[in-house]
């Protein structure tokens, strides 16, 4: 079976595309934000739409090409999509956002939205055609021996993340982002897995069923799982409300999420779905059992970590659940057949995980370097100056309070204050106070963003491809 179908008669393609993409996302709810944080408005999301007309979703780009800004757009496109399938409320009630709520749930947004979802569906996963293959001759037997050699219930050493929180020079401001990643798959756990649920197909549904009442707490709200990790996140100072933290946010992250609401939405990938659920349920037991030793290590005893130790219990049950009651029942009644599917859920996922494992880092690591890319700053600035460099520029000027909401470049570029003053900000938690004659180096897509803290700020953004080349 073809990962992304390469086309589909309605389906939208170059200036079509963008249009729609743009007639989609110039709903107000969508607009930039003047705050960095969305307070307790799980129908906003800053889209960004100003930019959306010179971005390019006709042709999904290369693995090295999907962490650049087209890349995180489109996530941040689907998961406003996908998202207007789930039932979200404010904490602190309704009042004063029905017009907010009406606009996200109203048939036109959900039209438009499903309009572009298929084209964008195809941009943000068809690099996995590339990166995974598993074609040839499968059978029962080697479908066991192929998950046998996955050990994917067993110890393994920290992952990239992991080593970069502990690693940090803030190791607190790191675990925090770190937590922040998971908001769009934990606060509304299981939701995806819902989609596949519904319907008629045999004993295999009601075994997954049994997933999902488990991650729902059996009813009772206090050990729903999503309810364990807002605890998680209040206990380290962050706050619990749905998509407060949408600009913070890695394009991996959102990544991640939507590809099992991508497997969902398309009962056609049925079956990828089935393997992605045996792997991620079967290494959760590890990762969360390294997640709660992490988080103790970082922020002592006092972290809730119920979410991550609960985990540890369940998932052990939901692995040999997924592979005995769900994944061995469907080969028996569909045949042998659709295992390739399966295995390309499971191949196509621990793609995935690698991808997030390198975002997170690098972003840690753009995070914990500010002072030095500041300092840097002046030598490249030079190089420019001096001739040695050609770099396109493009002046601005901004007002008092202009927030540039959060995004990346696909090459290195120098930001240089001319006049006024800008608060720079590459992460929670992170942020320079530029003044004139001063500057940083922005790294290829490492999400970042900037508020103007004087009447007016004018500063330059020279593209310098890669600052390495200016310091040579």
């Amino acid at each position: 079976m073809s990962h992304v179908p390469t086309h589909v008669p309605f389906e939208l393609s170059g200036a079509e595309l963008r249009d729609a993409v743009v007639q989609y996302a110039t709903a107000p709810i969508y607009h930039d934000s003047l705050e960095w944080l969305n307070h307790d408005n799980p129908y906003r999301r800053q889209l960004r739409p100003q930019v959306l007309p010179h971005l390019d979703f006709d042709g999904p780009p290369a693995r090295d090409g999907i962490l650049n800004y087209a890349s995180l757009a489109a996530q941040r496109l689907l998961t406003s999509i996908y998202e207007a399938d789930l039932v979200f409320f404010p904490k602190s009630g309704l009042q004063g956002k029905e017009e907010d709520f009406k606009a996200f749930y109203s048939p036109a947004n959900r039209a438009l939205g499903e309009r572009i979802r298929p084209a964008l569906e195809r941009y943000a996963f068809g690099f996995l055609d590339d990166e995974v293959e598993t074609s040839g001759p499968w059978t029962a037997e080697s479908l066991d021996a192929y998950l046998d050699s996955l050990h994917a219930d067993a110890p393994t050493e920290a992952s990239p993340a992991e080593q970069a929180v502990r690693g940090s020079v803030d190791r607190e401001r790191a675990a925090r982002m770190w937590l922040v990643q998971f908001i769009p798959d934990f606060l509304s756990e299981a939701s995806p897995m819902m989609r596949n649920v519904l319907g008629y197909y045999g004993p295999a549904q009601s075994e997954w069923f049994k997933v999902v009442i488990d991650e729902y707490g059996y009813g009772v709200h206090e050990t729903k799982h999503s309810t364990l990790f807002e605890k998680t996140l209040e206990s380290v100072g962050l706050a619990s409300e749905l998509h407060r933290y949408w600009q913070y946010y890695l394009n991996s992250s959102l990544l991640l999420n939507n590809y099992f609401h991508y497997l969902g939405k398309n009962h056609e990938l049925f079956f990828r779905y089935v393997g992605a659920l045996y792997y991620t349920e079967s290494s959760l037991v590890d990762f969360c059992r390294r997640a709660d030793r992490l988080l103790k290590d970082v922020f002592g005893e006092t972290v809730e970590t119920t979410y991550f130790t609960e985990h540890v219990h369940i998932d052990q049950h939901h692995g040999r659940m997924a592979r005995e009651k769900i994944i061995k029942p469907l080969v028996e009644a569909h045949g042998e057949g659709i295992i390739p599917e399966i295995v390309r859920g499971i191949e196509e996922y621990r793609v995935l995980l690698d991808v997030a494992d390198f975002d997170f880092r690098e972003q840690i690591a753009w995070m914990d370097a500010q002072p030095e890319l500041k300092k840097l700053h002046g030598p490249v600035h030079a190089a420019i100056l001096a001739g040695r460099v050609q770099a396109p520029v493009a002046h601005l000027a901004e007002p008092f309070n202009e927030l540039s909401n959060t995004h990346c470049h696909e090459g290195d570029e120098l930001c240089h204050i001319v006049s006024g003053t800008m608060r720079f900000e590459s992460g929670l938690g992170s942020s320079l106070t530029l003044e004139a004659g001063e500057g940083v180096v922005i790294k290829r897509n490492r999400l970042h963003g900037a508020d103007i803290l004087s009447n007016k700020c004018v500063y330059e953004i020279h593209s310098v491809g890669d600052y390495q080349k200016c310091l040579s």
